[in-house]
């Protein structure tokens, strides 16, 4: 006979052990961001494609967060998080060899699998809410976010030491940060593979989760979607001003499911799309950034520090963003997020080439309105969308969020070639006045809504 599970203790251990592997996993994750774009730049021999080692990497995450998502949804958040980190170690080998055979196809490949440290960082927050209460899902959320400061921060400060360990290792000095970036995410995969015990995925498939009790805030009773016998009633929503969504079954896990949740649940569509956008935006701007500075002639090292002043926007305040989601629900700080982009971005394309106090503050904002739409998004989507079929929706998800954020990278490498950087910003403002919208809709959606029978 075993032993009754502590849900709650095993999901406090869970986050502890997700906020370390975060950690580890920003190093890993951000030490090649600063350098990418230059490193192809170089070994393309054109700007105009510096932007596609970016986006290599964002549609590798995309690409691979899908496929991490079944396997997670079959076998647990344990080994598809490892499985995550181990291939963004091997893309980081690659790109070394890349840069030092001068190998642009190859130099895309590593890149690609690159992103599956990336695919493995968003399935990581998503697994601290799978034994989540409502009342704390966005809180546990955003903390494991949080915790990607501490190695992000570090991980573009290290373009400096890279130069030295590039030396030892007789490889270009640009390609000397990816070595901390294989390094780390093999610690990382170690890491979880011992540590994240028991799976909290299969512990909640197991017991049952908190995060799909039903509650009820004041007078308020959360509606409620279930499917029966084919029939399909209400929706899955978010009870307004309270950050608690209501718990929701649609149908048996499958291939299909995640797209039948995606089309009939208008929530997880918002939340989709409040994501996609915020993603693309953020990633548009950034993968660019550092070549606007090189055209000022910035050094390694100060483009080290505008990414890492970028990436503290990105994490450093993610615990209050969660805290916000919690107590006024996802859509008011969706909207927050897209206002807070719109600045970011006037400030970015305002800026002159090179180092600056506006450009710097421009990318904080930049990871500031990210943080605020990515928390919204993920709670969002974590909370409207049923237990049996949450990993893959989530995955299919961060999967279009991919696809979108590698097409604004692929286009931001075209229009800084040719246009500029003012001209690259100016165009992701549209994209931010979409999410604006987003909130809108998805607040309207998020109120109380009477139950209508489907057949």
């Amino acid at each position: 006979m075993t032993a009754p599970v502590d849900v709650d203790s095993v999901q406090r251990h869970t986050v502890r052990t997700l906020v370390v592997s975060q950690a580890l996993g920003g190093v890993g994750l951000s030490s090649g961001i600063a350098v990418s774009a230059l490193v192809a730049r170089d070994v393309s021999g054109s700007e105009t494609l510096a932007g596609l080692a970016q986006t290599g990497q964002v549609l590798g995450a995309a690409v691979i967060s899908a496929v991490l998502a079944v396997y997670m949804g079959r076998h647990g958040r344990r080994p598809g998080l490892a499985l995550g980190y181990l291939l963004g170690a091997l893309g980081a080998l690659l790109c070394i060899v890349a840069a030092v055979e001068r190998t642009f196809p190859l130099l895309l490949v590593g890149c690609v699998l690159l992103g599956a440290t990336t695919a493995a960082n968003q399935q990581s927050r998503y697994a601290a809410t799978d034994l989540a209460r409502p009342a704390r899902r966005g809180r546990d959320l955003s903390t494991v976010v949080w915790a990607t400061t501490i190695g992000s921060v570090l991980g573009p400060n290290l373009t400096g030491p890279g130069a030295v360990v590039a030396g030892w290792l007789h490889v270009p000095a640009k390609a000397g940060p990816y070595a901390f970036t294989g390094v780390a995410l093999v610690l990382t995969a170690v890491f979880v593979l011992v540590r994240l015990r028991p799976d909290p995925l299969l512990v909640a498939r197991t017991v049952g989760s908190p995060a799909d009790a039903p509650q009820a805030v004041g007078a308020d009773a959360p509606a409620a979607t279930d499917v029966l016998a084919g029939r399909r009633t209400g929706r899955v929503g978010e009870v307004p001003g309270s950050g608690m969504e209501a718990p929701g079954r649609l149908g048996a896990a499958r291939p299909s499911g995640a797209w039948e949740v995606l089309r009939t649940v208008p929530l997880v569509r918002a939340a989709a799309i409040g994501m996609a956008l915020t993603h693309a935006v953020m990633v548009s701007v950034m993968v660019m950034t550092p070549i606007h500075m090189d055209h000022g002639h910035a050094s390694l090292e100060v483009i080290g520090l505008v990414i890492s002043i970028h990436v503290l926007g990105m994490y450093s305040l993610s615990p209050l963003v969660g805290r916000a989601v919690d107590r006024v629900g996802s859509a008011p700080v969706l909207g927050a997020g897209a206002i807070v982009l719109l600045l970011a971005l006037a400030l970015a394309g305002g800026s002159a080439p090179g180092g600056s106090v506006t450009l710097a503050l421009g990318l904080f904002l930049l990871g500031l309105g990210w943080s605020l739409g990515t928390v919204a998004s993920s709670t969002l989507l974590t909370a409207s969308a049923p237990q049996t079929q949450r990993p893959a929706v989530q995955g299919l998800v961060d999967m279009l969020t991919g696809f979108t954020a590698a097409a604004g990278g692929a286009v931001a490498g075209v229009v800084v070639g040719t246009l500029g950087y003012g001209w690259l910003n100016a165009g992701a403002s549209v994209l931010a006045l979409g999410a604006l919208a987003t909130s809108v809709v998805a607040a309207r959606n998020a109120r109380p809504q009477p139950v209508v029978q489907m057949s």
